[in-house]
């Protein structure tokens, strides 16, 4: 048996019954198909940064993703990169900087695998996946046919896409990414990067600016993988930031009178989960045991040591959901994928 915590950011999990690795998009069909067949538990695994494992493992086949290949065309102003789902994402929005495509560079250092970012609709500091991608090719297990969807077949909304709403039915084979030529930014649209770069919001700016920005930003939040900073040993944002009705709003709003918050359309207003996790009592810092939340970040839960188990880490989440619940009416969701456990 394999143990899953060296293939996750966080360090922990428990042993895999069976672990095989992909290094083609056919052989990751044939694996998963076939364990279909035989009705086994199976689990497709990225680059584990944005996976809670519980300790005791998965009873079942684990797939590790490890197909590689970048395929480049224009289509007029534009370039389409194709990437397999085992790339690396991070190295790849590098590329992209250096090569002059523009529309992911806000998303520098975000780690994990390029077969999650439709999949978690990743974003970062104004740009969002769901911007770029012009197609997934993914494999369809309730069909069993290779199926290649159109963004607007995705379902993307605010860190979520059909296939993270429905995560045992498709299987991401590669990505296909409609960027802008150009060595400029697209329009920052996120003020904390805006007051980095020395701009209004709406100014574009290099490519390599901006992406030195946003990972300077990030390395202050511990956001960046680095094996020296304990603060790393996370999976990122362990809660997103809630969307609430109008009548919720109103309802925070009465406990909380000018809290912070972005309206959005459909009188839907988003709050920051950092401000209220801070706000009901759990600064950075705040510990339980072995883990704690990043002395950085407050979004991040982290097992600095490497010592903590996911039932310890899952204990802060719980302890940190419920009293912002009970402080602001507010209940916080989690945004990594939990196997074998809940909050």
């Amino acid at each position: 048996m394999e143990m899953l915590a060296p293939y996750t950011t966080l360090g922990l999990g428990g042993p895999a019954l069976d672990f095989v690795q992909a290094d083609t998009a056919e052989r990751l069909v044939s694996l998963v198909a076939e364990a279909d067949r035989a009705a086994r538990p199976t689990l497709v695994l990225g680059g584990g940064s944005n996976l809670v494992v519980s300790d005791a493992g998965f009873d079942g086949l684990v797939v590790r993703v490890e197909t590689k290949g970048v395929r480049v065309s224009r289509d007029g102003e534009q370039v389409l990169v194709t990437v397999e789902a085992g790339e690396d994402w991070d190295p790849l929005v590098a590329r992209t900087v250096a090569e002059g495509w523009s529309g992911v560079e806000c998303m520098a250092g975000i780690p994990g695998l390029v077969g999650s970012t439709p999949i978690q609709n990743v974003g970062a500091y104004g740009q969002e996946i769901a911007q770029t991608v012009r197609c997934v090719r993914a494999y369809d297990r309730r069909t069993q046919q290779v199926e290649d969807l159109e963004a607007r077949q995705c379902g993307f909304a605010y860190r979520t896409s059909m296939f993270k709403r429905d995560l045992s039915r498709y299987v991401v084979l590669s990505v296909t990414y409609a960027l802008e030529l150009t060595d400029m930014s697209g329009p920052v649209a996120y003020q904390e990067l805006a007051t980095r770069l020395g701009v209004e919001p709406g100014a574009r700016v290099p490519l390599a600016r901006a992406r030195e920005a946003v990972l300077e930003l990030r390395r202050g939040k511990g956001m960046v993988l680095d094996p020296g900073d304990p603060d790393t040993r996370s999976a990122g944002s362990f809660f997103t930031n809630p969307v609430l009705t109008a009548e919720q709003a109103a309802e925070l709003a009465a406990r909380a009178p000018g809290h912070p918050g972005w309206e959005l359309p459909g009188g839907l207003v988003k709050v920051p989960a950092a401000w209220l996790i801070e706000q009901a009592g759990f600064p950075k810092g705040y510990a339980r045991g072995p883990v704690r939340i990043s002395t950085k970040h407050t979004l991040a839960l982290t097992n600095p040591d490497g010592a903590g188990t996911t039932g310890d880490l899952l204990a802060l989440a719980r302890e940190v959901r419920d009293g912002v619940r009970e402080k602001f009416g507010v209940t916080l969701v989690n945004e990594p994928v939990l196997v074998g456990c809940e909050i």
